[in-house]
């Protein structure tokens, strides 16, 4: 192997000034390049302040609603009268005065007090939220005990609520006699103040997935289910334990099942007709747009604008427009997906005719073919997988649109899951909901992908 040396390479050089230098002005241009980046993604994170957004972001939030997402709280109350305790959950708990969650006991309290019907009656109640941590509740006193730590809380009911000493790292209290926020960790948190203890105690899963807590079949075991639903006798006469267990589900009140899957479904319709809709009015009038094929410039330059109209303005703003014409609804959304891929179908079919080759038309106009004919079996076939492929990919992708036009009142899963997310407490409904449109779009993505490497190959092969 032969080595040159420094003089010879500058002699080259010398000898080749132009290859040389075209070579650093290359270089050059690769560095300015990149430092044209870096200056540009400094300027981005200088001007929307991202650093600023970063370091005062609730995290603490951002982690309880992902939490959220993955389980579920059960929310006692136990509010101070002077002589009891009174234990309440909210409206639509699966718990009620004579059904209680097993880490929560009570002492009946003394004969002769009243409660309200909704609530049940104890002089003390205990409750263990997670491993080691528990409270205690009597109408004067709170005991927590998180880890080997003990606060002490004295109860004046209606006036304050006083910690006896320092308040431990897990305990906040923002004035004397206010309330005191205790965290438990993921395992829950608890609010206590003159009036009463709020508990939340969070658990991994999803709470009453297949039954609420109206069903007979709530709070059974898998085993318990199975065999009522091969062998046992009819918990409802009206029909078989199959039957119920289904008709349950279907109308479970907390996940409503059946409503979810029959929005998921609109969205679905909602994107195919849509889609269909749009290629079928597309794609005679390409024909008009195409200039190889529409010799008449102004009829080109007409139908491009009209497409140029129909995909400048948004989906989600021909939505909100078909949404206070028609009302919501999914015949919003059709409308709305309807508009803005006829524009889009429209400028990606005249350029798939712009460019077919010329030779097929001649040779049929050679054999004396009339114009449609030409047309028919000149164009067409050299055209047809790729426009077919193109709606197909759109079609895919609307099914995803079509989730956020819904959530505007275009009607589908899209509204439903705006709803949930607005009650900022139904996570878990919402992270059910996102899992079946991954489900939806991951086959769908597949199966446009499929037929559109079928009609791609059967063009190459062709």
């Amino acid at each position: 192997m032969t080595t040159i040396s420094m003089t010879d390479m500058q002699a080259i050089a010398d000898r080749h000034p132009d290859v040389f230098s075209g070579s650093w002005r290359k270089s050059l241009t690769g560095w300015a390049v990149s430092a044209g980046i870096v200056a540009y993604l400094a300027f981005a994170w200088w001007f929307f302040s991202v650093g600023a957004v970063l370091a005062g972001g609730n995290w603490g939030i951002a982690g309880t609603y992902l939490a959220d997402w993955v389980s579920y709280e059960v929310r006692p109350q136990i509010v101070f009268k002077q002589d009891r305790l009174d234990i309440g959950y909210p409206r639509f708990s699966s718990y009620r005065p004579d059904r209680h969650p097993e880490w929560l006991s009570f002492d009946q309290a003394a004969k002769g007090t009243t409660a309200p019907a909704n609530k049940a009656s104890a002089s003390r109640v205990s409750a263990e939220i997670g491993r080691n941590n528990a409270i205690e509740i009597t109408p004067a006193n709170v005991t927590v005990s998180r880890g080997g730590e003990t606060l002490d809380i004295a109860i004046i009911p209606g006036t304050s609520a006083t910690p006896a000493g320092d308040l431990p790292t897990w305990a906040t209290q923002k004035a004397p006699g206010e309330k005191i926020m205790v965290d438990f960790g993921f395992a829950g948190s608890a609010q206590i103040d003159a009036d009463d203890v709020k508990i939340r105690h969070r658990f991994l899963g999803w709470e009453n997935f297949f039954f609420d807590a109206n069903s007979p079949f709530w709070g059974k075991s898998t085993g318990e289910v199975f065999s009522l639903l091969l062998s046992g006798e009819r918990l409802d006469p009206k029909m078989s334990n199959a039957a119920l267990a289904w008709d349950n589900i279907v109308n479970n009140s907390e996940w409503q099942h059946g409503d979810v899957w029959l929005k998921l479904l609109q969205t679905i319709v909602m994107a195919f007709v849509g889609t269909l809709f749009a290629s079928l009015l597309a794609f005679p009038l390409a024909f008009l747009a195409a200039r190889n094929i529409t010799r008449n410039r102004l009829v080109n330059q007409v139908t491009k604008r009209f497409f140029d109209f129909l995909r400048s303005v948004d989906m989600l703003i021909w939505a909100l427009f078909f949404t206070r014409a028609f009302g919501p609804g999914p015949i919003a959304g059709i409308s709305a997906i309807f508009f803005t891929d006829t524009g889009t179908f429209g400028k990606l079919y005249s350029e798939a005719l712009e460019n077919i080759d010329d030779k097929q038309r001649e040779g049929m106009r050679s054999v004396g073919a009339s114009p449609a004919s030409v047309q028919r079996y000149g164009v067409v076939p050299q055209v047809l997988p790729v426009l077919v492929s193109q709606s197909l990919y759109f079609w895919e992708s609307n099914t995803r649109s079509a989730t956020i036009i819904g959530a505007v009142g275009a009607g589908g899963i899209g509204l439903k899951l705006w709803e949930a997310m607005r009650t900022n407490s139904d996570w878990e409904n919402v992270a059910y909901m996102v899992l079946l449109i991954l489900i939806v779009v991951f086959i769908f993505d597949n199966i446009s992908t499929a037929l559109r490497q079928r009609l791609i190959g059967k063009k190459a092969n062709d």
